[in-house]
Parts: C-alpha cells; structure tokens; sequence
C-alpha cells in the first residue's frame, strides 16, 4: 500500500500539501490553517466487540485531523449500500454514528446515500471526510522528528485488530478484546495545553505501530529505536498473535496514537496523557536517533536486537 499510493497515486497529484503524507492536509485559507482529511472504511465485520462500522467511520475521519493538532468540527458522510441490507441495521449504524460524533464534539453536516445491486458490494461501505481548525502556533507533521525525541504510545496497541481477527468466523478462536475505537480529539487538545513541543502525532491503524514508526523515520530522515519491553500489550493480544503468527507491532488501532516529542517535554506529557480516560496506560517506548536513518530497531527483551520493516502485504483485509 505504501508503494501504491507514492508510486502510483500520488504523483499524478503532486502539489506541495498532498506530498507532506499526514493523516490530514493542513491548508491555509487566509490567515485560517485548516485540517482537511477523507477516508473510507469497509470494514468486515461490521458490528465487532468495542464497535460497528460507523462509530469507527467518525472516529477515524476526527482521529486524522487530531494528529494534525487540530480541532475537529465538521463532518461529512457517504453510505454505499447493498441492496437487501436491513434497515434495523441501518439505523444500527446510523444511531452508532451520530453518538461518536457526540461525544467527538462534532457535527455531520452533508453526505450522501447509494443503493447498489446486490452482491455488488458487501453489506455497507461508510466513506467520510472531515475539517477542523489548527491553531497558527501548531506544527506537527511526520516531517518533524529530531534526534533525541521520545516516542510515546497512548496505551494497549492491537486490541482493534485482535478484536476484528477473533469474529472472523474462519479464524476459529476466541477472545475478550474489544476494539479501543475512541475518539483522540480531547486527548491531543490536553497534550497541547501541557507542551508546545509536540512535533509528530499519528494514530497507527493499518500497518500499526511499526508502520507509522518507519513512516516517521523515513519522513523525518531519522532512526528510531524501540523497547520491547516498554510496549504496552495486552496479554489477550500477545496470545492471540502467537497463535496467527503475527507480530503485535503490526496490528491495527483505532483509539491509539503515537507521539514524537521533545525530550524535556516527555514527562509532563506522559502525565497528562495518563490522566485522560484515552491515555491512562500511555508509555514512552523509544527515543529517535540521528542515525541509522530512515530505519526501526527493537531492542529485544533477551538483549538482541532486530530491524522493524514497513509491513509488506496485509496480515487481514478489511481491518477498518
């Protein structure tokens, strides 16, 4: 996927918002910096432990424009769906909807609905896109990671992904995790008002953290060394990727972020982020360095060492 979307994608494209690659293009309209972003989801199941299709629809669209540092306000949403599919269902997700933007603080102000053959699709896609407001001091980006920052995680990672995996019914386990689908707006907005040296937010759905990790480094042309011990996961999680053969990193969240942040900064950040119900298991995890670069290291927990790529093909389709 990423060399699909810089190989093929993005070049027809090119314009100097489009190739900063952040989870929102942040452009200024007259003095205003705005956070812009659209995305699609499919995810399968729809309904799943810790959500539904259309809660993570939200979540996702004001997750991306909180990792620009700004403020979630409008949104809006289009529904692609299969004929046959029930209303009761419908309603379901329309309901799920409408309660995530509540408590995101947002508005969905416009969208629009298709019906399609049956079997032309399957069940409902949700495609939503998003606008919000950047404060002129604020500047977080990929691009921004220097050597000596920290790297902090804001809780558990892979409970979205392990909660997807366990409802396919060709997986053939069970577990308790529910997804960690949330909305992060509040969270930033805290972790703004404690520091001003924030310089990279993401939110490491698919490809997880490790992903987002070599996506910074290769952004921001830095190394970043992790702490296997440090990382945050649950034991219902390690479990379940021992038994796919999977590695946790890559598992996808949906109510998780990943900061890069001044190194004086960390601890009054860490403390902030502690203190809100989305960040209450946060860790600092790493630090970046100056090189290698463009590279992800795990010191292991035996005391070795190991290269994270970028992860190559999907370990499951349609996780969000």
């Amino acid at each position: 996927m990423h060399e699909l979307i810089e190989n093929l994608i993005v070049p027809p494209f090119k314009n100097p918002i489009l190739e900063v690659l952040d989870d929102a293009a942040v452009i200024d309209l007259g003095g205003t910096k705005i956070a812009y972003t659209t995305d699609s989801y499919v995810v399968d199941p729809i309904f799943f432990k810790g959500g539904d299709i259309g809660k993570l629809a939200v979540n996702g669209t004001v997750n991306d424009i909180a990792m620009c540092g700004g403020t979630p306000l409008y949104l809006t949403a289009s529904l692609i769906i299969e004929e046959g599919f029930p209303i009761s269902d419908l309603n379901r997700i329309i309901l799920s909807m409408k309660n995530a933007a509540e408590e995101a603080g947002v508005e969905v102000v416009a969208g629009d609905t298709k019906v399609v053959n049956a079997h032309s699709a399957d069940k409902i896609f949700i495609n939503t896109s998003g606008i919000g407001v950047v404060p002129k001091e604020v500047s977080i980006s990929g691009l921004n990671a220097k050597p000596r920052d920290k790297v902090v995680v804001s809780g558990y990672i892979g409970d979205h992904g392990i909660s997807i995996m366990s409802q396919r019914e060709d997986l053939g386990f069970e577990t308790n995790v529910s997804s960690d689908c949330a909305p992060l707006n509040d969270l930033v907005a805290h972790m703004l008002k404690t520091s001003n040296k924030i310089h990279v937010l993401r939110d490491p759905t698919r490809g997880g953290v490790a992903t987002v990790l070599n996506e910074i480094a290769l952004r921001s042309k830095v190394g970043i060394i992790i702490e296997e011990e440090k990382i945050p996961i649950r034991e219902g999680v390690r479990v379940a990727c021992e038994i796919l053969g999977i590695d946790p990193l890559y598992v996808a969240n949906e109510g998780k972020l990943v900061a890069v942040v001044a190194p004086e900064d960390a601890p009054q950040i860490l403390e902030c982020m502690r203190k809100h119900k989305y960040g209450g298991n946060a860790e600092v995890i790493g630090s970046v360095v100056k090189e290698p670069a463009s590279t992800v290291i795990l010191n292991t927990s035996v005391g070795g060492k190991r290269i994270i790529d970028m992860l190559v093909g999907e370990q499951l389709p349609r996780i969000c």
